[in-house]
């Protein structure tokens, strides 16, 4: 969709450019802007070699680690259908510690991974629905009564909610999302990393820098109060949202 956006904006810009006698104007424009692309292209691929070399000597120094540590609660809170101890846990605890530095490139890996671990554990789900509910279908044809009460649609007998010592996974509260549909943590997930907070917004910084701002940084300030505000947004719309899927 947004390529045939981009397509329709350039076919329009340069009709009009047309239409109103302007094809040197256009030209200019044309080249200017391919110059000025690739420039941009110098500067943010020097940015991103830096911070993306400091989010690997933090990850060296354990400080991306305790910042995973910290998150955590924040996490739990915020994803309670996710096993504790589970893998997507550390990636997602890793994405949002990356988006809060202004570290956008080096979140971006551990997003992917995030959204790979949430799809096997949806995986994980549907299987021990399916089993769980193949073995109920058994029971209710064997016997009348109580069982056939049960109806298909439980998910699960509890044995699939409680740690059982063999390998058994708690918090699967929640049935599992349909085959290729986004499961509720992967859409608060995606929210939350749309709308991350940023300490340092370096991605803006440079743009300013990159087209001469006379304080570059002057943006810092007013950037983490709008990503305070879009995070703690995006907090209670999830929340509020999860709430409503429970009633």
């Amino acid at each position: 969709m947004l390529n045939y956006l981009w397509g329709i904006m350039i076919l329009l810009g340069v009709f009009w450019g047309i239409l109103t006698g302007r094809p040197a104007e256009l030209t200019d424009g044309i080249l200017t802007g391919a110059k000025d692309a690739v420039s941009l292209c110098i500067t943010m691929a020097g940015v991103m070699a830096f911070w993306c070399g400091i989010m690997e000597v933090a990850k060296e120094a354990g400080i991306i680690k305790g910042l995973t540590r910290l998150m955590r609660p924040f996490v739990r809170f915020m994803f309670p259908g996710i096993p504790k101890g589970h893998k997507a846990e550390d990636e997602i605890s890793t994405n949002i510690a990356a988006n809060v530095l202004g570290l956008g490139w080096a979140a971006t890996p551990a997003g992917l991974k995030a959204m790979e671990e949430l799809e096997e554990l949806e995986e994980e789900k549907r299987s021990a629905e399916a089993k769980d509910n193949g073995g109920l279908r058994r029971r209710t044809e064997m016997s009348a009564g109580r069982q056939a009460d049960m109806g298909p649609q439980a998910v699960g007998n509890g044995r699939n909610n409680r740690k059982n010592g063999k390998g058994g996974w708690p918090g699967l509260r929640r049935p599992a999302a349909p085959k290729g549909t986004a499961s509720n943590e992967m859409c608060t997930f995606l929210i939350l990393n749309i709308s991350s907070l940023q300490l340092i917004p370096v991605n803006m910084i440079a743009y300013r820098s990159q087209y001469g701002s006379v304080n570059p940084t002057a943006i810092v300030g007013p950037a983490i109060v709008a990503t305070f505000v879009s995070t703690l947004t995006a907090v209670v719309f999830c929340k509020v949202m999860d709430r409503k899927r429970r009633v």
